[in-house]
């Protein structure tokens, strides 16, 4: 059985990141846009892993829980955020957000 190198490694988070990106770029719903951003976030933990393995050190494995921790915090931020704007605006579409003027 082949073994798996890190550039499949690299493949993987090259297309999760670039479906995460267009995922930003393309949709207006916001809880889709934080869950591309997620995947954004998880694409570049995948290479901290794998380049961490393939190195052999711990460094890429604690840069890991620093990404996680952020992005706990940017969850509890977003979805604080959301809420918000659902109840005053009773919709969360991007679009909506620039007439909150007033």
């Amino acid at each position: 059985m082949p073994e798996v190198t890190i550039e499949w490694y690299v493949a993987l988070s090259a297309i999760l990141f670039s479906l995460g990106a267009l995922g930003v770029l393309l949709r207006r719903n916001a809880i889709i846009i934080f869950m591309s951003i997620e995947m954004m976030l998880n694409s570049a933990n995948l290479l901290f892993v794998a380049f961490s393995r393939h190195l052999g050190d711990l460094d890429g494995q604690v840069l890991v829980f620093f990404v996680i921790t952020v992005a706990a915090a940017e969850v509890a931020v977003g979805l604080a955020l959301i809420v918000t704007i659902f109840r005053t605006k009773s919709s969360i579409n991007i679009d909506e957000i620039n007439l909150m003027k007033g």
